[in-house]
């Protein structure tokens, strides 16, 4: 008989990771073993960072790290919104070099700006829930694994790689047209995708 794993599901090594972060971790796994179908608050700053994205702009950073990059580190759904963990300090830093970048909120206006959304940033003093270990999606509080932990010390993103993944998925959603704006009163059929 063979035994196979639920890849959304957490492994002990990686609840035990999940746990680090907290101030009891010896409680939050003993409530997960009570309840292992349970979301739990963890902070941020010290085992990881969160950067939380809308969920279709997430998914697409997500595609570019895993198809262009490194990959990631463990990433979960939460209402609507994605969270990519992220080495520690990553908070702190990623606004700023998309700033230099100039996609943050006081760079350019122009259409490359306007194709990022807000990025959250949690890190050190912030806190995030974060799914249950095990039971895939819960449909009460709307959160799952996408890539869950599975190691007591997983690799995690810093700074400049989660700011490549996030220009990168900008410039991928942005069309750029070399003809004039079209009349807005015309009605205009896109016939490129035509065989």
């Amino acid at each position: 008989m063979s035994c196979s794993r639920n890849v959304s599901d957490v492994t002990s090594d990686g609840a035990a990771w999940l746990a680090s972060a907290g101030t009891y971790p010896r409680s939050t796994l003993a409530f997960w073993e009570e309840r292992p179908g349970a979301p739990v608050v963890l902070p941020c700053g010290s085992a990881f960072d969160v950067v939380n994205a809308p969920a279709i702009f997430g998914r697409r950073m997500l595609d570019r790290l895993w198809d262009e990059g490194p990959g990631s580190g463990p990433v979960a759904e939460f209402r609507g919104r994605m969270l990519l963990f992220a080495a520690p300090g990553t908070a702190q830093r990623l606004p700023s070099l998309l700033e230099w970048e100039e996609w943050g909120a006081r760079g350019r206006t122009d259409g490359r700006t306007s194709a990022v959304p807000p990025l959250l940033c949690h890190g050190t003093g912030d806190a995030v829930t974060v799914p249950a270990p095990t039971g895939g999606s819960d449909a009460r509080s709307g959160s799952r694994w996408l890539v869950a932990p599975d190691t007591r010390q997983p690799w995690l993103p810093g700074p400049e790689v989660l700011m490549w993944a996030a220009v990168r998925a900008a410039r991928s959603a942005v069309r750029i047209s070399i003809s004039p704006p079209a009349d807005q009163g015309a009605k205009v059929y896109d016939v490129s995708r035509r065989r």
